[in-house]
């Protein structure tokens, strides 16, 4: 076979390749060498503070007594091989002369997932108490996004509430739309908050409830969850979007989700607003678990194949049309299973 012979800029550009290579294995070489057992001090527990993907804040677990929560966090690099580490989860760490290591994940006890558009569930906050939708006059509320967070609060076993933000500018207009899509939360037993981070109208009793837990705040950008934030704990300096005056849709102002801590022992978690939250991984059944109204009439249908439509017999449907399960939310349901063969 003949012996094929390479050209000189086929030649160079093998020698650049080659230079590059070596130069980032160098460069990954000096990165690591701080992660040497020798460089690094003891071993100690603390919380992420915020993520950034490959590094994350980390605030060191002091004991009570030393009262310094929240007044030091450390940068630091992640260890091959760990899981998905996210805002709230409690690791172990050693120290380094300019970063941190973290080693190490503890158990969580609840997480905040969100599928990606293949479907696969990724982690979005750790070891949260509350689930807080967050939902405001402008932009306009919609029914249905609620019940997708209230279906992965089920499913992930986190309590949720719901908070109507900007109070202040509830008038004629809009009154009875959002009190009466408030008073249907509250009906079916959902913590429920009327308030504005603007006048204060509702904060006291809000900042109660979120006491001693860590709860993470989701909803539409530009409902105020910053403002929210600024006004519970005056001392969080965060930036507060405006609204897009042509869309009259929020600016996103939250880009990693971080922690912070408010003055009465609780934590909250601000996320970077979600104006969709998908529901793919589910199938249709996993859905109507997610409707507490809809559970007393699982598996009660005529046909144990009922697709909820227009079977005779179907639980739902009778359940539908004695008032025991609302219209609004039947529909709700059906937009979310209508939606899986779209993949949203």
């Amino acid at each position: 076979m003949t012996k094929r012979h390479l050209t000189k800029q086929q030649r160079r550009r093998i020698q650049q390749n080659q230079a590059k290579a070596r130069a980032e294995v160098n460069a990954q070489q000096d990165d690591d060498s701080y992660l040497s057992p020798s460089n690094l001090g003891p071993e100690q527990d603390g919380r992420v503070i915020t993520s950034y993907g490959t590094q994350v804040d980390v605030e060191p677990e002091f004991p009570p007594e030393q009262n310094s929560r929240g007044e030091s966090t450390r940068r630091c690099h992640l260890r091959a091989n760990l899981p998905t580490i996210v805002t709230g989860d409690r690791v172990t760490w050693q120290d380094g002369d300019t970063h941190g290591v973290v080693i190490a994940q503890h158990p969580r006890k609840s997480e905040l997932c969100r599928p990606d558009s293949r479907g696969k569930l990724r982690p979005v906050a750790a070891n949260i108490d509350r689930i807080v939708i967050v939902i405001a006059p402008f932009p306009e509320p919609h029914a249905n996004l609620i019940d997708r967070y209230l279906v992965a609060s089920e499913h992930q076993s986190i309590q949720p509430a719901v908070v109507l933000n900007k109070a202040d500018l509830i008038d004629d207009t809009n009154y009875d739309q959002l009190t009466g899509l408030l008073d249907r939360y509250i009906s079916l037993g959902y913590d429920c908050f009327l308030v504005s981070a603007h006048s204060g109208e509702g904060m006291e009793k809000l900042e109660g409830y979120l006491e001693e837990l860590t709860s993470v705040f989701v909803g539409q950008s530009g409902v105020g969850k910053s403002s929210l934030l600024n006004t519970l704990s005056p001392d969080i300096d965060t930036a507060v979007g405006a609204l897009s005056v042509s869309k009259t849709k929020g600016t996103h102002t939250t880009t990693s989700s971080q922690l912070f801590h408010l003055s009465n022992g609780g934590d909250v978690i601000d996320s970077p607003g979600i104006r969709e939250f998908g529901l793919w991984h589910l199938d249709p059944a996993a859905i109507a678990e997610g409707f507490i109204e809809f559970r007393p009439f699982i598996g009660q249908c005529k046909f144990r194949d009922c697709q909820h439509q227009q079977e005779p017999g179907c639980a739902f449907n009778q359940a539908v049309m004695d008032g025991k399960i609302s219209k609004f939310r039947f529909d709700s349901y059906w937009h979310m299973v209508n939606s899986l063969d779209q993949g949203s």
